[in-house]
């Protein structure tokens, strides 16, 4: 398993044995345009040449600026992503990010984690 981190902590990033890359956000963070662009410099590091589905962890996530969905609108190393949440307002965050920009691949939002893997999964399988 590879595993990075940003300098001060906020994103966690690893890539599993089962081909998926998992994102991680420092809990009740406001997710700026700089840090999107930092999370986004990390995954295609870690991934390379390869497109790789991920699922990302948004629970506790303050804020998403509109400076951050115009950096996760772009495309990158992901081919398919899950965000994950807990909460009512981890669903808001995450419809406001999905509803507002087109997006280079696919994306839902759960809130079972095993649901969201098997997305995932199934998207490796159909290559």
């Amino acid at each position: 398993m590879q595993h990075a981190t940003d300098t001060e902590g906020l994103i966690s990033v690893r890539l599993g044995s089962d081909g998926i890359v998992r994102l991680s956000w420092a809990p009740r963070l406001e997710i700026t345009g700089e840090l999107a662009a930092a999370a986004v410099r990390i995954v295609d590091d870690l991934n390379g040449p390869i497109h790789r589905p991920m699922l990302v962890n948004m629970t506790g996530t303050a804020a998403l600026t509109r400076s951050a969905r115009s950096v996760f609108a772009r495309p990158c190393s992901v081919s398919r992503l899950a965000l994950l949440g807990r909460s009512a307002v981890d669903r808001v965050i995450a419809n406001f990010a999905l509803g507002v920009n087109r997006h280079p691949m696919p994306m839902r939002f759960f809130t079972d984690e095993r649901a969201a893997l098997d997305w995932l999964r199934d998207a490796a399988a159909e290559r």
